[in-house]
Formats: structure tokens, C-alpha cells, sequence
């Protein structure tokens, strides 16, 4: 059925059980997986007044941050997957667009399963903050699996 999985994570509290559901997918149709987790890119425009004499220093930490978050994210999806018994690599993106990242990965990896999951925002939330997973479905044909 499938033989790699892409499981698209945040490390949000709901993200987490698709995460656990992708790899539970993975082990029953002995798949492998892969994770990715994609941080936004540096914005000067989110630095404080207070701090822009500051730059190259909230750009390191900036740096630190996100690879910081990503590492405890993937290293947290990797402990999942290797009770389980299945074949784990992580991967840490930076991108202002993260569908793109998202599926991007898929096609370099050969993966035939997207599994991430959707916060579930509609109306005018949706339409001005935007769906990742709703980008993720409408610009790939790999298959998409959206836990909610």
C-alpha cells in the first residue's frame, strides 16, 4: 500500500496525534517514515524597536530558536517511531510558504502519504491566516491523510 509516509508536524498538541496516527499507519502497512518540520524564516519586521541595534544578535537567536524547536519536535516524532519499530528520518525547513517545503520533501523522498493535521480554522480566520494543510491538498497529487 504505502512504503513512506510524510508526516507534517509543528509539534502542536493536535499535530501530535496525527503524528502518532501516521506512524501507527506506517507500522501496520510496513512503511517508513519521514518528518518534517517547517520554522518561518527570519522577519526584521517582528524584531522590537528596542533590539533593531541589535540584528545580527536576534538573528542568531533567531537561528538557535527555531533549530532548537525543531530538533525537540523531530527528536520527540523519532522516539515515537522507534518504539514502534519503524524506520524514522527528520527533516527542518525554513520557509515563509511551509506548503512548499511540505510537499517539495515528499517528491524528493519518493514518499506516496502526506499525514499532517488541520487546525480546523474556516471562515475569516481561514481566509486570511491561510491552511497549510488546505494549500498542502490543493498544490500536490501525492495523497494527503488530514487528522482532525
Amino acid at each position: 500500500m504505502y512504503k513512506h509516509i510524510l508526516i507534517a508536524t509543528d509539534g502542536s498538541d493536535l499535530a501530535e496525534k496525527a503524528v502518532v496516527h501516521g506512524v501507527e499507519l506506517a507500522k501496520a502497512v510496513g512503511a517508513k517514515t519521514s518528518a518534517i518540520v517547517v520554522e518561518h524564516t527570519f522577519n526584521v519586521f517582528d524584531v522590537p524597536q528596542n533590539r533593531i541595534r541589535e540584528m545580527p544578535d536576534v538573528f542568531r537567536e533567531h537561528a538557535e530558536q527555531i533549530k532548537k524547536h525543531a530538533a525537540k519536535v523531530l527528536d520527540h516524532v523519532a522516539s515515537i517511531a522507534k518504539a514502534r519499530g519503524v524506520p524514522f528520518v527528520g527533516v527542518q525547513k525554513e520557509s515563509d510558504q511551509p506548503y512548499e517545503p511540505i510537499i517539495e520533501t515528499a517528491k524528493e523522498n519518493g514518499c506516496d502519504l502526506i499525514v499532517m493535521a488541520s487546525h480546523g480554522r474556516g471562515g475569516l480566520s481561514a481566509v486570511l491566516i491561510g491552511s497549510v494543510t488546505h494549500k498542502v491538498l490543493t498544490h500536490t497529487d501525492i495523497p494527503v491523510l488530514v487528522y482532525r
